[in-house]
């Protein structure tokens, strides 16, 4: 929506008075930040060329809601110590505050939305000034702060080393509709936490309209009912001091009784129609009429705005109020726009001001619409709070530790019938006894899936993490076998059953290098058909800085007897797509050594990624994966697999090549010796990562910095012959290796939705099974 025309007599943003000199002066910041961030908005849109005709957009009213609440804590609130989650739509808010600080220069407040300028939403990893969450995605920014007092207290238990702070996040009312919130406030772990602190702008607007029923005490119950303290902010000073007249109990039932849109209507209204309409036709009217008769018009048209979410000084003491021993929800009753010419209009989410509203703007405000990008003075009242609050948020930089050397091989060969979900298990333990500095900083997640994703024996081993030391009372009972010994130096933490939590917690866990200069190596694990329920606020979290390896497992069709709905079929795509992310799918318990190893030692650093690897519950005979005995081809072999893949059947002239992954290896295998008995020799390649091998061919074509080597050695030019790729997954995965040497090829693989039944019906409805792979071999050197 380009701009919406206000009503002619609405109010130009009100000068408090508060009779505080503080407040006084942080009223006239607060105004200067109004000014600021709508500029922001207003310059990216209406001054800056536009030579694609594309909105570059912003948000005007969703900004101008939050300037009191931001206003007073970065000025009068906030400790060095502390970290703020911003609601998306107000990162100009996060800016104009940055620049009266002196962390923002002046040029890149002209650079919203630009390239290489503001971002869209506060962005850790690549806005200019301090941002300390990336937000962004409904939910995820929100629920970061929770996480991120987790990280920050497990931190402590690495280190020994105390620290700790409040942890805020300022959300949107509309936001509360994800279910993501509601599943991170609920969580047990989280009444513990008694340095986070929310709060709601409550402004009862969504994107397209005043939703009519947000119901803001049944929102103060859900959080009571969590055990959170609730702390409502709902009117000003001003609007209180009119409520303690008499009919003021009258004005306040009718007030609070309100619809939403009833309610905002009122903020359009001019004194004469508020005169009108505020009282009602309700038991209370007539005291109402004979109140709002007794002030005069401006009295009137400032009270009716006089929420508390607006008043610094009803925000002050709201925030003195915090008790930390226990999470707070701050519920702060807001205008959308406050100040703005299109206060409270309905569809004011995404309206900008015209050129002629905002000049009119300044001249409220006092500013200079040719100049708008002023600081204080420097001995002005407000200049001195600001240099004050500057010095006083000045944080000292954090030196960052290196990680913990992490081995690359433990030089043990697995032999016997095992699976790949069992050997993490196994490396986590080899861990602790190879590399136990590195094993210190492992930290693995799951959301009640700790048993049956083979986690027990680490468990036993490390315990469970808990903010205080809890009795177990099964330590005496000898038939049980998986320990939950809860304390605050375990590794191991447990989360409800919520795949969302679980990401976004190693996402922070993943970003302590950043944040306070001590890595760590979270793992989350989780059901493999899950992951496309967590991946966009895992994604998110490694947008954001954050560093961690998250397993699937079990995977594929190969869960045949649990049936279509927990059968994985584009997740090893996922993998091969996400940014920022190296994916594995080993076939064999080394091969999870060996990746597992190498993706811990990415983490944690600058240059650092994040992993995710496929595992499965299939047995497996590990003399299929031919470890060699010498160190030095057992050392090309570890190279190939961390590299993407390796040569796992050599035949004397092949006629095809068969290229697999994962759990379909040994009948890859099975059906080479099927087809050499018809004789058909076939090479078998074991793919490990279709990612790693299509950033080689990106960088073979010079469209990556990625080295090629492992190209050459998985599908040398003098073997190339017709291709068969077969996974339990989605056949395109692995479709684009036919053309590292442009040959003929067949793609197996899964591409509807799954049955459940014995594995080797379900491999023969996918068409995965080994007379598949025999007939496509044979089909495809036709």
């Amino acid at each position: 929506m380009e701009s919406i025309r206000a009503l002619d007599d609405s109010p130009a943003a009100p000068v408090c008075r508060y009779g505080d000199a503080h407040l006084d002066t942080l009223a006239e910041i607060e105004r200067r930040v109004l000014w600021l961030a709508t500029s922001i908005v207003h310059h990216a849109n209406r001054v800056r060329p536009n030579t694609s005709g594309i909105k570059v957009g912003g948000h005007q009213a969703s900004s101008a809601s939050m300037v009191s609440i931001m206003t007073s804590l970065w000025f009068g609130q906030l400790g060095p110590e502390d970290r703020v989650s911003v609601k998306p739509h107000a990162s100009p808010v996060l800016h104009a505050i940055n620049y009266l600080l002196g962390s923002l220069e002046e040029r890149y407040l002209e650079t919203l939305r630009e390239f290489g300028g503001l971002q869209s939403y506060p962005s850790r990893s690549k806005d200019p000034d301090p941002v300390d969450y990336s937000t962004g995605s409904v939910g995820i920014g929100a629920t970061a702060p929770i996480w991120g007092a987790i990280s920050r207290r497990y931190t402590e238990t690495v280190t020994g080393t105390p620290s700790r702070g409040r942890q805020y996040s300022l959300v949107g009312d509309a936001e509360l509709d994800e279910g993501a919130i509601w599943e991170a406030v609920l969580d047990s772990s989280v009444v513990d936490l008694g340095e986070i602190v929310w709060i709601v702008d409550l402004n009862r607007q969504s994107l397209d309209r005043v939703v009519p029923n947000i119901a803001a005490r049944r929102i103060e119950q859900l959080f009571a009912a969590a055990g959170w303290q609730v702390i409502p902010v709902r009117f000003g000073h001003l609007l209180e001091s009119l409520m303690q007249r008499a009919g003021g109990e009258a004005l306040r039932e009718r007030i609070l009784d309100m619809s939403n849109p009833e309610y905002q209507r009122l903020l359009r209204c001019t004194a004469g129609e508020l005169r009108d309409r505020l009282p009602g036709a309700g038991n209370g009217s007539e005291a109402i009429i004979e109140l709002v008769a007794s002030v005069d018009d401006d009295t009137l048209l400032q009270a009716i705005r006089n929420l508390g979410g607006h008043d610094l000084g009803a925000l002050r003491e709201a925030y003195a109020q915090i008790d930390d021993s226990r999470p707070t929800v701050i519920i702060a009753y807001t205008v959308k726009g406050h100040g703005l010419p299109t206060e409270g209009h309905p569809q004011n989410h995404s309206s900008l001001l015209t050129v002629e509203q905002y000049r009119e703007l300044a001249t409220g405000l006092d500013e200079n619409a040719d100049a708008p990008w002023s600081r204080f003075g420097e001995r002005s009242a407000a200049g001195r709070l600001c240099a004050g609050a500057a010095e006083r948020l000045r944080r000292e930089e954090e030196p960052a530790i290196a990680p913990p050397h992490v081995p690359a091989d433990f030089g043990r060969t697995p032999s016997g019938i095992a699976t790949t979900q069992a050997a993490l298990g196994r490396a986590l333990l080899d861990l602790t006894r190879a590399a136990p500095e590195a094993a210190r900083r492992v930290v693995t997640v799951s959301p009640d899936v700790s048993s049956s994703t083979n986690l027990a024996g680490w468990v036993n081993k490390v315990g469970v993490w808990s903010t205080e030391e809890r009795r177990d009372w099964f330590s005496d009972d000898s038939e049980t076998i998986m320990h939950w010994r809860e304390k605050p130096t375990g590794q191991h933490i447990e989360l409800g059953i919520a795949e969302v939590n679980l990401v976004g917690l190693i996402g922070e866990l993943g970003a302590t290098w950043s944040r306070w200069g001590q890595p760590l190596f979270p793992i989350g694990v989780l059901y493999d058909p899950f992951v496309e329920r967590a991946l966009e606020p895992w994604s998110y979290g490694i947008y954001a800085g954050g560093q961690s390896i998250l397993v699937g497992t079990p995977s594929g069709v190969t869960l045949a007897p649990e049936g279509g709905a927990h059968q994985s079929i584009t997740t090893p795509s996922i993998g091969l797509e996400q940014p920022g992310c190296t994916s594995y799918e080993p076939a064999f318990a080394i091969d999870v050594e060996w990746t597992l190893l190498a993706a811990m030692s990415q983490l944690g650093r600058p240059d650092g990624k994040s992993a995710y690897l496929r595992l499965s519950t299939k047995p497996v005979d590990q003399k299929l994966a031919g470890v060699p005995t010498d160190p030095a081809a057992r050392e090309r072999r570890r190279r190939q697999a961390v590299a993407g893949g390796y040569r796992l059947r050599t035949a004397g002239a092949p006629q095809a090549t068969i290229v697999t992954m994962g759990a379909l290896v040994p009948d890859a295998l099975a059906a080479a010796d099927r087809l050499a008995e018809l004789g058909t020799d076939v090479d078998v390649v074991c793919v490990t990562s279709p990612g790693l091998l299509y950033e080689a061919v990106q960088g073979r074509n010079g469209q990556d910095d990625a080295p090629s080597w492992i190209l050459d050695q998985v599908l040398p030019q003098d073997r190339a012959a017709p291709m068969v790729t077969l996974l339990d997954g989605h056949p395109h995965t692995l479709a684009f290796l036919a053309g590292v040497n442009q040959v003929k090829s067949r793609n197996l693989g899964v591409s509807r939705f799954g049955q459940a039944g014995d594995v080797q019906d379900v491999y023969r409805y996918h068409g995965i099974d080994v007379d598949s792979i025999v007939r496509a071999t044979l089909d495809v050197i036709a």
